[in-house]
């Protein structure tokens, strides 16, 4: 019987850096991206869970984030490169047989890449929150701010700059969110403290900050999808959203446009934007809702 808790971790060697993956269980693959700063620790939380629902379960590091070192100096990230470092890891867990994806936030981007680019790799690829705003009515406003973030992070550090990424998103919509987390809340919610196991990447994600805010969160929500591929891979897609995150236009609206303009279908998820590390055990179940749908 598989140890659903036993992690084999190894490196990968891609073009320009060396990722860093761990993987659980046995069955189908389910590739799990982390978002800009964060890394394979993002999912430990879910992945037990996943594991024992039959999916051999691998995570990574991001390139240039906590054990997955760059070649040379850290530069401006593309979402190309995360796409194929995605694609790499395919190949390398199960290149027979097309695999099913999740991403979340900028790993959302990437997992919208990998299915413009290489449909035929993937059972099902669920993109939650990626923040594409670009493909938003008014784009301009969130340009600024991100544009913002960036500039105060240079001249005040990672720790300005990050409260007024939340402040800009916690602004941005307006009503209280409140209001949607109440019809959540009942005798088997989550506690709202984040689990242990996800507790021991706090610190590697605070040491990724610097480069997320100067290296990826610019060009990823700037990046614009193919979305005339993704109309193709239609079958295949699932945008989403938290329920927390409708009052936060920037992260639940480009889920909701996406599905619109594709035709792929579009799925709610308990939590917010890191609905996996807020509410693991009912993100769990509702992703394997959704896979085996």
């Amino acid at each position: 019987m598989t140890d659903i808790h036993a992690i084999t971790a190894g490196t990968l060697k891609v073009p320009g850096a060396t990722l860093y993956h761990e993987r659980r269980g046995s069955g189908p693959l389910l590739l799990l991206i982390p978002g800009g700063g964060a890394d394979a620790g993002l999912y430990a939380a879910v992945a037990p869970g996943l594991a024992a629902a039959g999916y051999t379960v691998v995570s990574f590091d991001p390139r240039g984030h906590s054990r997955s070192p760059l070649d040379g100096p850290p530069a401006g990230q593309r979402v190309a490169d995360w796409g194929d470092d995605a694609y790499r890891l395919l190949e390398l867990h199960s290149p027979h047989e097309p695999a099913y994806v999740l991403g979340c936030s900028a790993g959302a981007v990437a997992a919208l890449d990998l299915a413009a680019r290489h449909p035929e790799r993937l059972r099902r690829v669920v993109a939650h929150e990626p923040p594409l705003v670009e493909v938003l009515a008014e784009p301009a406003a969130y340009r600024a701010l991100f544009a913002e973030v960036r500039t105060l992070l240079r001249a005040r550090g990672a720790g300005a700059a990050m409260a007024r990424l939340g402040e800009g998103l916690a602004a941005d919509g307006g009503g209280d969110p409140e209001e949607d987390r109440e019809e959540d809340r009942g005798p088997d919610r989550e506690p709202d403290t984040l689990p242990p196991e996800v507790m021991e990447m706090a610190p590697r994600m605070h040491a990724n900050q610097p480069g997320f805010l100067e290296h990826v969160l610019c060009p990823f929500t700037s990046y614009v999808p193919d979305v005339t591929a993704l109309r193709r891979a239609a079958a295949v897609l699932v945008t989403a959203a938290g329920r927390d995150s409708r009052q936060q236009p920037a992260l639940s609206g480009p889920a909701r446009r996406l599905a619109e303009l594709t035709g792929a279908a579009f799925a709610e998820f308990p939590g917010g934007h890191l609905g996996c590390t807020e509410r693991p055990r009912e993100f769990a179940a509702r992703l394997l809702e959704v896979l085996a749908d």
